[in-house]
């Protein structure tokens, strides 16, 4: 830590305490697993807490939030059989996988990054994992259990996988007993569980021994239990009430492997002499080109689909404009009495188009009385092309119209007038 002094124009002093970035490294640190067994190493925040500058106040407890990165020395990654964990940057980290054989004897180093997120500051060192060969790797007899109540860390912890292994142990009796893998539900393609209720994503934990399988572990397979599986059911498993008071386990997902049992498929490569049988001499394609004729492509592609249409289009011009039937023939074809009214109803019809044209042309025949309602004789017309119907009410009353009776009126001394 490092302070310096900011003056100011008005002569006054401003101190500040500043914390420099630095990058401690620390001394490597060795381990040694075995292959085939699971490796788990936890990245202890407390570890990493004193390499960091403490809190500015004296008395305070130190909390800052640490993330850790790690990653293969010389590569952005880490092995393919090791995973890392951390919930939160409050919570250590933790490394876990299974070694595998083809590492053996070879130093993996990993390099270990830890951030602290408050100062910025980071701290490294290296692990050095030397992967061991085990003696009887590997155990001939392997149980995958699917424990639902369980998240990954949870399970790493050292407390928790012992009190598993030691409920595995009471139920199948082996000599030897090993937790060969954990993997999270999540890698498997389960899915997050909903914060409620404290549901766990679940977990996968692989063990094996060198003793076959119990009665109780193979009750799982018999067509019972298989049935129930299938219509989504809890089977009935006889040893379930020792794992149920910590661990509960869906026996429908567990498998059971039993590799003495395996056919092996390796087959035993014959070498050759390793030269290729001899194919003549190589004739490269010739730098010439040939001429080439595109005359039928071009029929082929335009012509024909061309000729086609054309003949398609006089196909549906003489059907169109050729075959028409005609008026006259529709005429013949008509009976005259509905001939009659059909010319009727045009003749009217264009008679009411013409008035509603111009309303002071002359009043059609058919809206005058033809006979005189009391002597029965034709009236004519009441008006002449040259009578003035602009005049005209709409309604004539009797006394507007000639040859009309006229009916006698009472008048109002009692005496009838005519």
């Amino acid at each position: 830590m490092s302070h310096f002094c900011l003056f100011s124009v008005s002569y006054l002093s401003f101190c500040f305490s500043v914390y420099t970035i630095l990058s401690k490294v620390h001394s490597d640190r060795n381990v040694y697993p075995s292959a085939g067994v699971l490796f788990v190493h936890v990245l202890e925040r407390e570890y990493f807490k004193g390499e960091f500058p403490p809190y500015p106040k004296p008395g305070e407890i130190s909390n800052d939030p640490i993330t850790f990165n790690t990653n293969l020395m010389g590569y952005p990654d880490r092995p393919g059989w090791l995973r890392y964990i951390q919930r939160t940057p409050y919570s250590d980290g933790v490394l876990y996988g299974s070694p595998t054989v083809e590492n053996v004897g070879k130093p993996t180093i990993i390099e270990i990054t830890a951030y602290n997120r408050r100062t910025f500051e980071t701290a490294r060192h290296n692990l050095i994992i030397n992967i061991m060969s085990a003696e009887d790797f590997p155990l001939p007899y392997q149980a995958e259990f699917f424990i639902r109540n369980m998240n990954v860390e949870e399970m790493l912890a050292s407390e928790v996988l012992g009190d598993f292994l030691g409920a595995v142990k009471n139920v199948w009796q082996p000599e030897r007993l090993n937790a060969i893998n954990i993997t999270s539900a999540l890698d498997r393609g389960g899915r997050v569980p909903l914060p409620i209720n404290d549901m766990k994503e679940g977990v996968y934990v692989m063990v094996g021994a060198d003793v076959p399988f119990s009665s109780c572990l193979r009750e799982v397979e018999n067509p019972q239990n298989q049935l129930r599986c299938s219509q989504e059911m809890e089977p009935v498993i006889t040893c379930d009430k020792k794992f149920r008071t910590q661990f509960h386990i869906d026996w429908c997902k567990i498998s059971l492997v039993d590799n003495t049992k395996q056919v092996s498929t390796f087959q035993e490569v014959i070498r050759g002499e390793g030269i290729l049988p001899d194919g003549g001499e190589y004739k490269p394609p010739s730098d010439t080109l040939k001429s080439r004729d595109y005359y039928s492509d071009f029929l082929i592609t335009l012509a024909v689909p061309s000729a086609i249409a054309l003949v398609l289009f006089l196909i549906l011009a003489y059907i169109m404009c050729c075959r028409r039937e005609g008026v006259e023939k529709r005429n013949m074809q008509t009976p005259d009495i509905q001939l009659v009214h059909h010319s009727a109803i045009q003749k009217s019809t264009k008679e009411l188009r013409d008035m509603s044209k111009n309303r002071e042309i002359a009043w059609p025949l058919s809206t005058l009385p033809v006979f005189h309602p009391v002597t029965g004789e034709i009236v004519p017309a009441l008006h002449t092309d040259s009578y003035d119907n602009t005049s005209m009410p709409l309604m004539q009353t009797q006394q507007n119209l000639p040859h009309q009776t006229q009916i006698p009126q009472q008048q109002s001394a009692g005496k009838w007038y005519s």
